[in-house]
């Protein structure tokens, strides 16, 4: 018998009518999802049949039709548009906050972050301050996932057992640390469903990109067409190693702009 297999969702912050965004650049900006096209997902999922599962709850691996619901970043619209929504479709999620944003202008602040965990939601952890962790020191590294996991802690006042790498980017010292900070799983950006035999240290997402039509979501929920996600995810961290990662995001960055033009 095939093991179940599960998508991972991953959203970032959300678009309200008439606020700023936390961040303007495009690159930022393709994962904005509106708030509008969020509740679309979540009406499509309902309707279909699907549950809507924090971390901890999709690694059960369920036999009926199941996502886990992600959120990087921990903007403030975690708990003003996204929580909401998932407790009117009864629905829970993980929000992976970035210690070192809580408090700044758009972000959860502590009582917000107190708030989201109260109301039954999964707080992970995303790093002290968004670094590229493949690319930092070994006194960097413990300070963006072991001190990062012990503020969130102080804030929640319970163990944080979830951690998700910034722009996807790990390597091997990366999994080590988030082991020995106690870390239960970390989550990555490669597009592949999970199942019982992924690593609960290796477990892919799916980002959500403000551009994605409804039927593209149903069969991303699906587990259908991530091949073609999977091939392209490869040849950009192709590129990515050529390049390194500071030069690559220029170049990203380049090609964003002269886009929209």
């Amino acid at each position: 018998m095939a093991a179940a297999r599960i998508v991972f969702l991953m959203y970032h912050e959300l678009g309200l009518p008439g606020r700023t965004l936390c961040q303007s650049e495009p690159g930022y900006v393709r994962y904005i999802l509106p708030v509008d096209t969020f509740r679309s997902q979540m009406d499509w999922m309902k309707k279909s049949g699907f549950r809507g599962l924090n971390v901890s709850g999709a690694l059960r691996y369920p036999a009926d039709p199941s996502v886990c619901i992600t959120f990087d970043d921990g903007c403030e619209t975690d708990l003003i548009a996204a929580a909401p929504l998932l407790r009117e479709f009864g629905f829970n999620a993980t929000f992976f906050l970035t210690a070192g944003f809580l408090g700044t202008p758009g972000y959860l602040t502590a009582n917000q972050v107190r708030e989201l965990d109260s109301q039954g939601f999964e707080i992970g952890c995303h790093s002290m301050t968004h670094p590229y962790l493949s690319d930092l020191p070994e006194p960097e590294l413990r300070r963006e996932m072991v001190d990062a996991k012990l503020q969130i802690e102080q804030i929640v006042r319970h163990p944080i057992e979830h951690f998700s790498c910034p722009g996807g980017r790990f390597d091997q010292r990366t999994l080590e640390m988030a082991r020995r900070a106690g870390f239960q799983t970390v989550t990555n950006s490669r597009f592949h469903a999970n199942s019982s035999r992924t690593s609960r240290y290796d477990l892919g997402r799916v980002a959500m990109l403000r551009d994605m039509p409804l039927a593209e979501f149903a069969a991303t929920c699906h587990g259908q067409g991530l091949w073609k996600k999977r091939l392209q995810h490869s040849t950009r961290r192709g590129v990515q190693r050529l390049l390194g990662n500071r030069m690559y995001d220029r170049l990203r960055k380049a090609l964003l702009r002269e886009s929209e033009q």
